[in-house]
């Protein structure tokens, strides 16, 4: 038996304001970094643009500690790949849905 005493499991309770429940959307982002931390810049840039400058307007930045990056790159994987894996599913000829399945 160990000696030392169990930490009871600790939950985070997040709360967002309502007015910060939309979000803000970005189509692009910059990440950099220096020796204590990562940097994301998230903006919005108009491609439909066709001059040499892309106009874009930075809507959030966020700097994190190295260790936060990686658990941060860990989740998005493992985000991704459940979303990637529903979209293929999505695609399989047996889960579609036409006009030629209702006839039939």
């Amino acid at each position: 038996m160990s000696d030392t005493p169990m930490e009871p499991e600790r939950q985070i309770s997040i709360h967002v304001e309502p007015q910060h429940m939309a979000g803000h959307y970005a189509n692009f982002a910059n990440v950099s970094h220096s020796d204590y931390e990562f940097t994301v810049t998230f903006a919005r840039v108009d491609h439909e643009v066709e001059e040499a400058v892309i106009p874009g307007v930075v809507v959030s930045r966020i700097s994190l500690a190295p260790r936060f990056m990686r658990e941060l790159i860990d989740a998005m994987e493992e985000n991704y790949a459940r979303w990637q894996a529903r979209e293929h599913i999505k695609n399989l000829p047996e889960f579609e849905r036409g006009d030629d399945a209702e006839q039939g």
